[in-house]
């Protein structure tokens, strides 16, 4: 028996390595003859940078930076060949005609300006920043790659990128031509001028990103994303009309468009997305299918004859094309086995050919269930997995 281990992380609780890690022991403790392939997923969020870096042999560097609320976090990026990764993710990369000797960078917002990061009762999106992944930014182009891969999943902020390029060589200025510095969206109303320009040599950079969210509207990044970052329902209003404002004088400072503003993925982690458009040029490229090309994600699950995927939560928007969900349909198209194991589950229907499992006992209180994570999954993994 192959069996494909493919987990997610569980938020706030445990990451999908360490999923992985945990379902492969219980597994292989119960049965020893199965050979088991663990295979970590991320949505561009914690965990993208470890995950990719290690997928293709590349290297982990260390890096303190400025974590979204001005205290210093550790954070990493990875460097890897482009040799070693598969040739489809290359190729959505635009990276086909690279040398084997080239090499990329990855980043991610998670482990810089991400909302676990925060606690959740000091959550405010109007005092967060962007900085360290600036920081990380900076650092990565300085290490001479061709191209820089960045993960916007899991921010904590809403500022436009405005951090991030302030590190980059952006100013910021009053109406009276005074500087301004350490720019989040509590200090946009005495933003007045946008000056100065990227400083070095930025690689092109790609986002990748799930989201079609625009920067502005009801589906914009306050509308969606605002309340879980600590938006103030009564400061939504204002801080709309300052995010528009802001971000056309942003985008008149670069002589880019306003249609950015609408373009799909532009309100992406708060609107970075929009700012790295502007700022340096950068293009999205779509999370999850590029995630799985790297990962060989489809030869794998070919392999094997059971698949086995999960995340903290599983419920019927997982099932909108990415992550395990997406995990999920493609196996079932191929005809195996499927298991999903979640912290809670809320699906609407049942799925033929697909075995749901509630990891947290009914009844346990959402602190417990997270603190104890690992033990549930495993005693989840062993009951449904024990005859075989």
């Amino acid at each position: 028996m192959r069996v494909l281990i493919a987990f997610d992380k569980f938020k706030d609780s445990i990451t999908a390595e360490r999923a992985c890690a945990v379902a492969s022991e219980a597994l292989g403790a119960l049965h020893p003859g199965w050979a088991i392939d663990p295979c970590p997923l991320t949505d561009g969020g914690e965990g993208f940078t470890e995950i990719l870096t290690r997928a293709a042999g590349g290297s982990l560097v260390p890096l303190a930076v400025t974590g979204p609320r001005g205290s210093r976090v550790d954070a990493a990026y990875g460097i890897v060949s482009v040799g070693r990764i598969p040739e489809a993710a290359r190729l959505m990369l635009a990276l086909g005609a690279s040398g084997n000797e080239a090499r990329i960078g990855i980043a991610d917002m998670a482990s810089a300006s991400g909302l676990a990061l925060v606690p959740a009762d000091i959550r405010d999106l109007e005092r967060s920043s962007s900085a360290g992944t600036g920081e990380l930014i900076r650092e990565v182009a300085s290490a001479g790659v061709g191209a820089l891969l960045l993960g916007v999943g899991g921010s904590a902020t809403h500022d436009l990128g405005l951090g991030a390029l302030e590190i980059l060589g952006l100013r910021f200025s009053d109406d009276a031509g005074q500087p301004l510095t350490g720019i989040v969206p509590l200090a946009w109303p005495r933003v007045r001028a946008v000056g100065g320009r990227i400083v070095g040599n930025i690689p092109p950079l790609l986002i990748a990103c799930d989201v079609d969210n625009p920067l502005l509207g009801s589906r914009g990044a306050l509308g969606v994303y605002g309340p879980q970052k600590g938006l103030s329902p009564t400061r939504a209003e204002a801080l709309e009309g300052e995010t528009a404002r802001v971000a056309r004088l942003l985008l008149a400072h670069f002589g880019k468009p306003e249609a950015l503003i609408s373009q799909p993925g532009a309100g992406a982690a708060g609107g970075i997305a929009l700012g790295l458009m502007a700022g340096v040029n950068a293009t999205l490229r779509p999370g999850f299918d590029l995630v799985s090309s790297w990962l060989d994600l489809d030869r794998r699950i070919d392999s094997c004859d059971v698949v086995i995927t999960g995340e903290g939560r599983f419920d019927d928007s997982s099932l909108n094309g990415k992550g395990p969900g997406e995990v999920a349909r493609r196996a079932l198209q191929k005809g195996k086995r499927v298991h999903v194991f979640a912290g809670q589950v809320s699906l609407s229907k049942e799925i033929p050919g697909l075995g749901v499992h509630a990891v947290t006992p009914r009844g346990m209180e959402l602190p417990q269930a997270l603190s104890s994570a690992s033990r549930l999954l495993a005693e989840a993994l062993r009951n449904a997995f024990c005859l075989g």
